[in-house]
């Protein structure tokens, strides 16, 4: 490693391997990895893990697993790049979220968002990895000594506790881990339903015209663009409770780069029908090549295999380190 990527600041992120990624996902977190390998030192990771906080099938999360290490490498992640693996390939990840909920105060987790979320989602699977997932994620972020991690706005929370966690421990045992920082993009971090744009865009809604997969055929993209949500007002521009329109043109400017004022000056005069096609359009071809890419990798479960295992090695020598680090504090016998 040269001198200059010493100097990279480094960030971490993750995402669950819990069904088909949306327009959502890419727009708001996965656009922003690729644009990142450039400027940092990135390891990303398939969470699975945190996915059996929810029951899984078998077959279907192992499914999961392969369907999302394939897209991480489909949008554009390079592993000669960044350290590409799955998590649980990385023991490290487990012993030393274990470590680190022995310093997350019960207090803390009962206030997680997202434990009052899924609580109500599952009441009948409330367990103990649902209420001590942050400690999991916080051992993902601290292991790697991570500057940025990539979240949405409203997932904040989730880098706070982390941050809180690292002080703790830090303050009681010295400078053994790196305090890190949300890394919030405001273009495109917040992708809404194009049914009801109130609500974030989400695969688990029960209208399929609400949300775009990744791997959505053109046809269907298309057809769910043409009948999203707008208002009775005709013209293109931001504007208060207009969250319909609103989330059309942040879609829009987040593909093409434009402002949302450049995205109202193009549509002046025209109708929500040409805006509506246009902003289809425009996803359609900013998947294309996602999708093509994808189905190359899917094929080949060889290529795609040694590329996360190349990745888990990779990531477990930084891990290591940091976990004999930790543990040496405590009092452990290493």
């Amino acid at each position: 490693m040269s001198e200059i990527e010493l100097e990279k600041k480094r960030v971490f992120s993750a995402i669950q391997p819990s069904g088909m990624l949306t327009l959502g996902n890419y727009l708001g977190a996965l656009k922003n990895w690729k644009d990142m390998q450039n400027d940092y030192d990135c390891l990303f990771s398939v969470a699975d893990l945190h996915a059996i906080t929810v029951r899984q099938e078998p077959a279907k999360l192992r499914q999961q697993v392969y369907t999302t290490a394939a897209l991480l490498l489909a949008i554009g992640l390079q592993p000669q790049e960044s350290i590409i693996f799955i998590q649980s390939h990385v023991s490290a990840h487990s012993q030393l979220a274990w470590l680190l909920s022995c310093y997350t105060q019960f207090g803390e987790l009962s206030r997680m968002t997202q434990f009052k979320d899924k609580s109500q989602k599952h009441a009948d699977n409330v367990n103990a990895g649902l209420f001590s997932y942050p400690s999991l994620m916080a051992a993902d972020i601290l292991l790697y000594h991570s500057d940025l991690v990539p979240v949405g706005a409203d997932q904040k929370q989730h880098i706070e506790i982390t941050r809180d966690i690292a002080t703790r421990f830090n303050n009681i045992y010295g400078d053994v881990f790196t305090i890190p920082e949300p890394y919030i993009r405001k273009i495109g971090a917040r992708v809404m339903s194009l049914q009801e744009p109130t609500k974030k865009m989400s695969k688990s809604d029960e209208n399929v015209n609400a949300w775009v997969a990744i791997l959505d055929s053109p046809e269907d993209i298309m057809r769910k663009f043409k009948r999203a949500m707008t208002d009775s007002d005709s013209n293109v521009c931001v504007g208060e409770g207009r969250d319909g329109v609103n989330n059309l043109i942040g879609i829009y400017s987040a593909i093409t780069h434009r402002t949302a004022d450049q995205v109202a000056a193009e549509f002046e005069g025209k109708g929500y029908g040409d805006f509506k096609k246009a902003v289809g359009e425009a996803v359609v071809e900013e998947l294309r090549p996602v999708r093509e890419k994808y189905e190359y990798y899917i094929k080949d479960k060889k290529e795609l295999e040694a590329i996360y295992k190349i990745g888990a090695e990779k990531a477990e020598k930084i891990a290591n380190r940091t976990l004999g680090k930790a543990m040496k504090k405590i009092g452990f016998v290493i």
